[in-house]
């Protein structure tokens, strides 16, 4: 018998990551579930992290707690709402920073605190953990781990770029022939992950990007076996619709690690965990329906509903198919 309020684990970055985060959390609400927080563990990808400036910059965590806080940017998908750039053009002023990255006045608030917190001796979970008492997000907030594991690409001619260079200067025109997190083969969860992944009623894959969101969080030594053991099932969100990346580039980083830009091939990508992968179902777009029996020939369970995230209750319908599909 599953509980009246359903622990749900969410693995997730990005814009993608946090629509869909807004959209369990809404469903958990429509289920009369009061304490979300309690129920609802997002373990965030901080393998787009970067020091800058001085500053410990964590965009997939901010873009997240700033989404559930409801002050974020929905127009631009990053950042905070209204901010200006006031500080940010007198750092170009001094030569500092990147004049291509954006940095708010606001958000680098944000930076700021985390920064002080870092260099009083917190570990980034406790750092999360106190950004969270700021506003109520319904959710606890987890990073995939306290260690610094950022990520770069290397491109056709051997060049190394941070992720934010690569994704944000050049907006992926540089072609990658790998992405590498140096450090991660020696990195481990961070505290209560494995906890809550092993105690969770079901696990939901984001429809983030599966390169650089989702396979940083894989990536985290001993977290594939443990969604493997994992008694719960676990649910992905296909963040490709009608052949075509949803939003940024994330076929350009599936091309380079091999990876057709469709559902299937992503699910594939993914696996099912009855071959040593991670998956148990798989949400397609209505647009992909014609893929499903491929899916199933891998092993992974299909199912067909509408995908495009446009709003709240877009989103809170897209998760409650997800946690019909674990049974919840």
């Amino acid at each position: 018998m599953v509980r009246v309020s359903p622990r749900v684990v969410v693995l997730a970055g990005g814009v993608g990551g946090s629509k869909f985060v807004l959209g369990v959390r809404e469903a958990l609400r429509r289920r009369g579930v009061d304490d979300t927080a309690a129920a609802l563990t997002v373990v965030v990808n901080t393998g787009d992290d970067l020091w800058l400036s001085g500053v410990r910059l964590q965009p997939d965590v901010d873009s997240i707690t700033y989404a559930l806080a409801g002050v974020n940017d929905a127009e631009r998908g990053w950042g905070r709402a209204g901010d200006s750039e006031r500080v940010g053009r007198e750092l170009q002023q001094w030569g500092a920073g990147w004049p291509w990255f954006t940095l708010g006045d606001l958000d680098l608030g944000t930076h700021l605190a985390r920064t002080g917190w870092l260099r009083d001796g917190l570990t980034p979970t406790q750092v999360l953990e106190r950004m969270s008492h700021r506003w109520p997000l319904g959710a606890r907030l987890l990073p995939m781990t306290d260690a610094e594991v950022d990520t770069i690409v290397v491109v056709e001619d051997g060049s190394r770029l941070h992720f934010q260079e690569w994704w944000t200067r050049h907006r992926a025109g540089l072609t990658p022939t790998r992405f590498e997190n140096p450090g991660i083969e020696v990195a481990s969860a961070a505290p209560g992950v494995v906890k809550a992944i092993a105690s969770a009623d079901v696990i939901l894959i984001a429809p983030s990007n599966p390169v650089v969101s989702i396979g940083p969080i894989l990536a985290v030594p001993g977290l594939r076996d443990v969604l493997a053991s994992a008694a719960a099932p676990v649910v992905g969100v296909s963040p490709i619709i009608g052949g075509k990346v949803v939003r940024g580039m994330a076929d350009v980083c599936l091309t380079a690690i091999g990876v057709e830009t469709s559902a299937s091939a992503v699910a594939a990508h993914y696996g099912s965990r009855g071959s040593g992968g991670v998956l148990d179902a798989w949400l397609l777009a209505e647009e992909d329906a014609a893929v499903a029996p491929d899916v199933a020939g891998r092993g992974i369970r299909p199912l067909v509903a509408p995908l495009w995230m446009t709003d709240a209750v877009a989103s809170a319908a897209i998760a409650e198919v997800a946690l019909g599909a674990a049974g919840l």
